[in-house]
């Protein structure tokens, strides 16, 4: 959970994202049903698909961590986490470098997951 709302005033964050991260933490403390001040401001830049989405997406990872922590159930092996506490920092140049790679690979259209090859096609 976040501390502080002063994300909100965060040049670092586009209005996409800062309605995200604002709508994620209210599903998360279970008080978006609420707060309809909240609802519409992520439907100011959100259409009604990308709340589902993103309320779907907070509910899975609230549960989520609910369930993991209560049965104590480590996410990771603490040795595996050990690894890699000390390399936390990553080069924007890099981290950007990589965005744009996968947005000028992606591709321009998806097989249709609902078909199914015959048998001896590929």
């Amino acid at each position: 959970m976040i501390g502080t709302d002063s994300y909100m005033d965060s040049d670092l964050l586009s209005d996409r994202e800062k309605a995200a991260v604002l709508w994620a933490e209210h599903v998360t403390l279970n008080t978006a049903r609420s707060r309809d001040d909240v609802y519409e401001q992520v439907a100011l830049v959100f259409n009604e698909a990308e709340i589902v989405e993103l309320t779907l997406m907070s509910g899975f990872f609230a549960m989520f961590n609910r369930f993991t922590d209560s049965l104590r159930i480590p996410i990771e092996i603490p040795s595996e986490v050990d690894k890699i506490k000390h390399s936390l920092h990553l080069d924007p140049d890099k981290v950007k470098s990589y965005y744009e790679t996968v947005a000028e690979t992606w591709p321009h259209s998806f097989p249709d997951p609902t078909s199914h090859p015959q048998a001896g096609e590929t």
